[in-house]
């Protein structure tokens, strides 16, 4: 048990979690990038027309893996803004921070693919639906985080006051999710979690998971890169930083605690 208390303390450290984004790094990056690059050939080239919307069925191959992201990059937020709020982690409002923007751009790339999808299917690019709706709710929530941590000087207060919107906010995912079957909506009900008997064929169903799969893995990829950026900027003047890049190599360009990049030797 005690091993496990420490191990969690070092986790939870900025100092020891530094090193170990950067080296999740390409675990999230490479992966997620060759998935990318197969799911989006066999979405749009080699996957077959939908029998009844065609080709335009193509944008789900980007819209659903946005959406899903977009709720999931939230509870990430929200989760990360109560560990924060209850236990004063700083690494946890790093997190929180970082996720808010990436959340938000995989919910307007969700709202964006969605409007094409919607124009040729039911004929305008936006109907007050309940899911499109609560979806850019969603939008509007991330987007006042970042205005409120924005707003505030004091760090700890912006943490605090943003981990509390995060959590209001939060009951607006299952809302999106169960949309589709508590009011009467345009928007299609679910079709990929019916694992049991899924409405897609394997053809397409496939190509589908292997995306959601990719923009899951370049989301924590992206969160790494962020997180290492937060921990850099709220930790500039900490001895264990100054100590980790005057350890770095004399022909590399290193940042410099101070907040200017400089080039050591």
């Amino acid at each position: 048990m005690s091993v496990i208390k420490e191990y969690w303390h070092k986790l939870s450290s900025a100092k020891h979690f530094y090193p170990i984004a950067g080296a999740l790094l390409p675990w999230f990056l490479i992966p997620a990038l060759l998935m990318l690059i197969w799911g989006s050939w066999q979405g749009l080239v080699v996957a077959p027309a939908d029998y009844q919307q065609g080709d335009s069925y193509r944008i789900i191959f980007v819209h659903v893996p946005a959406a899903w992201l977009s709720m999931m990059a939230y509870m990430v937020m929200a989760i990360n803004g109560a560990i924060y709020l209850v236990w004063k982690i700083k690494l946890a409002d790093i997190v929180a921070e970082s996720a808010a923007p990436i959340g938000a751009s995989f919910t307007f790339l969700a709202l964006a693919t969605g409007s094409l999808w919607g124009k040729p299917m039911w004929g305008t690019w936006w109907v007050w639906d309940a899911r499109l709706t609560s979806e850019l709710v969603l939008l509007f929530l991330y987007l006042g985080t970042i205005a409120l941590r924005g707003a505030i000087d004091d760090r700890q207060r912006a943490g605090r006051a943003a981990g509390l919107l995060g959590l209001v906010g939060a009951i607006n995912v299952p809302i999106i999710h169960f949309s589709v079957e508590w009011w009467e909506t345009l928007h299609q009900p679910a079709t990929v979690s019916k694992f049991s008997a899924p409405s897609m064929h394997s053809s397409m169903l496939t190509p589908l998971l292997v995306m959601a799969l990719a923009f899951t893995l370049f989301f924590f990829a992206v969160l790494m890169v962020k997180i290492r950026a937060g921990i850099l900027e709220q930790e500039r003047h900490s001895r264990w930083l100054s100590a980790l890049y005057a350890e770095a190599p004399e022909t590399t360009t290193t940042y410099s605690p101070e907040g200017e990049p400089g080039r050591n030797g």
